[in-house]
């Protein structure tokens, strides 16, 4: 048995309170290399006597562990475990292939020996199952899919407030980064009706606060909407209108910086270190300075630390406690003021942990089963634990299916191993959260990263919506849009019949009314893989009573199904070249 791949950790994703009274219960070892996992488990202190004197035994319970999932190295196991007492001392028995049997302890892994069971010798504990400890998932995030809305680009409802310079409204023309096309949130009023037609129940805003750029993410002003898009009055119709259609609203907060023509700002460089606001940012050398040059977004010489190298969003200090009661007003305000459903937190790792803590409480207090999503890019555990984000936008999952069934970067293998290993990162409760994205305003437009090919796009659309977390639309998508990396991913939305592509809307009308049809399911049902066939292009698996079959290969892919619930590109018994069906 390779005992260095076993591993356990209490008081983590290994071991965790799902439901009030419900633990679940993880541990790693090597892939393929263990026959048998079981948890002995019982209240700390029960101990009985034995009819020898001064003797003493633990009273324990023991249950067979599941394999959960597998990556390319490890197996996990898993199970669920409940003690009326709601405190838990624990150890594992493990049996290799090899007929090698072990004993888990918090102190590594030991021969095994039935007396470190009876006197759980170095076991773990779970002091006590606190219900106010346990990460909590808004339950109504399960059953949203949500559309993505970059304002500027979505719809131009009132001319009036175009700001100098705006261009014709053109789907088909290849933005420059500093253009406008008086996108406004009278826009989004107007077509909110196309939205439930779609069936998304979710609106996720890119920044609508005062701003200097078409993007809004430099912010002037959090405390007023761009005039450019509108006032608060007509968010507040936004807002209101959107909830009596079941729509959920999510703002984008940005707060690792700030735009430079704010008054902070501004200040900072008129009085430079005099400014009241000059301990609000990160300036390394006085005077607070830059050398300007053709590229608009760069500098490599500014003297204060900034967003990326971007001289117009100067990094905030989030460790001052004025700025911390500045920005955790804003986050309370659009709450009360604005019933707004749920905050996306941009560049949220360059944030510290103390600030997003109270961030958090600011907002739990502000509404019951509020959501927080951060922009993390990359694994995300450390604000994912229960007292700072519900979720993260989950780019290193979806990037995993994107490299496996469009870029062919990685092997099906490798793309499943990387999808398990998204999952054992966190508490399951964490993964039906999760905000699966497939592109952005900051990524190129799914069909372009297919080539153009609409199939494999519906392939790779509906993988995802089979898979834990919740699904969002970029806007657009559901016409098929295209568009390379920013700013190209951001062109206004076409909104001409005779440009549109109503096949892939009826796709993804479908695909949604699916979602939410078993978005129960997809949320709680374990994730089985069947097939994962590199050499055919071939992905099968399950989850609950659905089957899925994917299939990127050339040769068709048989199934036998007695309900079809959704497909494309199969003939009735084989599933075709970029073709998939979901069955039971």
């Amino acid at each position: 048995m390779n005992k260095a791949a076993v591993y356990h950790r209490p008081e983590s994703e290994f071991a965790y309170l799902y439901t009030k009274d419900v633990m679940h219960v993880r541990v790693r070892t090597g892939r393929d290399d263990v026959a048998k996992v079981e948890l002995v488990y019982g209240d700390p202190y029960d101990w009985k006597n034995t009819d020898k004197p001064d003797a003493q035994y633990w009273e324990n319970h023991v249950l067979e562990m599941h394999k959960m999932l597998s990556t390319a190295t490890n197996d996990y196991f898993e199970v669920e475990v409940s003690v009326p007492t709601r405190r838990m001392d624990y150890l594992f028995t493990i049996e290799g292939l090899d007929g090698e049997k072990v004993v888990l302890t918090d102190q590594g892994a030991m021969p095994f020996d039935e007396t470190l069971l009876s006197q759980k010798y170095a076991a773990f504990r779970l002091p006590y199952f606190h219900e106010i400890d346990r990460f909590k998932a808004p339950e109504w995030v399960k059953k949203t899919v949500w559309y993505q809305i970059f304002p500027e680009r979505f719809a131009n409802g009132d001319v009036s407030n175009n700001p100098e310079g705006t261009k014709v409204w053109n789907a088909a023309e290849h933005p420059d980064r500093q253009d406008f096309y008086g996108g406004d949130l009278q826009g989004v009023l107007d077509h909110l009706d196309h939205l439930t037609d779609l069936g998304v129940n979710g609106i996720y805003f890119t920044p609508v606060f005062k701003a200097h750029s078409n993007h809004k993410y430099d912010t002037e002003d959090y405390l007023e909407i761009d005039p450019d898009f509108g006032d608060k009055a007509l968010f507040k119709k936004v807002v209101d209108a959107a909830h009596e259609r079941g729509i959920k609203i999510m703002l984008d907060a940005v707060f690792n910086h700030i735009g430079d023509t704010s008054a902070q700002w501004q200040d900072v460089l008129e009085k430079q270190q005099k400014s009241k606001f000059a301990d609000w940012f990160h300036v390394n050398k006085w005077p607070a300075a830059y050398t300007p040059n053709p590229d608009f977004e760069y500098a490599g010489d500014a003297t204060y630390d900034t967003f990326a190298f971007t001289p117009h969003m100067p990094k905030l200090n989030t460790a001052n406690p004025e700025v911390q009661a500045y920005l955790l007003k804003i986050a309370d305000y659009w709450i009360r003021e604005f019933d707004i459903d749920a905050w996306r937190l941009d560049v949220a790792d360059e944030v510290d942990h103390a600030f997003w803590k109270k961030f958090r409480a600011t907002c739990d207090a502000a509404k019951d089963d509020f959501y927080i999503l951060g922009e993390v890019w990359h694994s995300a555990q450390p604000w994912l634990v229960g007292d700072e984000f519900t979720a993260v936008m989950n780019y290193a999952y979806t990037d995993a299916i994107k490299d496996g069934f469009i870029h062919k970067k990685i092997s099906l293998q490798q793309m499943v191993s990387n999808i398990n290993t998204q999952l054992t990162l966190y508490r399951k409760q964490t993964n039906q959260m999760m905000f699966n994205v497939l592109d952005s305003h900051d990524t190129p437009r799914i069909l372009s990263v297919a080539g153009g090919n609409k199939n494999l796009m519906k392939l790779v659309e509906t993988f995802t919506y089979l898979q834990p977390g919740v699904p969002c639309i970029y806007y657009g998508d559901e016409f098929a849009m295209t568009g390379e990396n920013d700013p190209d991913c951001r062109k206004c939305m076409t909104w001409e019949a005779d440009e549109q592509d109503a096949d892939m809307f009826a796709f993804f009308k479908k695909l949604v009314a699916f979602r939410h049809e078993y978005a129960e399911l997809l949320s709680d049902a374990d994730l089985v893989w069947k097939i994962v066939d590199d050499a055919n292009g071939i992905v099968k698996f399950e989850r609950g009573k659905l089957k899925a079959v994917f299939n990127i290969g050339e040769r068709p892919a048989y199934f036998v199904a007695d309900d079809v619930v959704l497909s494309n590109l199969t003939d009735g018994k084989n599933v075709l070249q970029n073709g998939f069906v979901i069955y039971k």
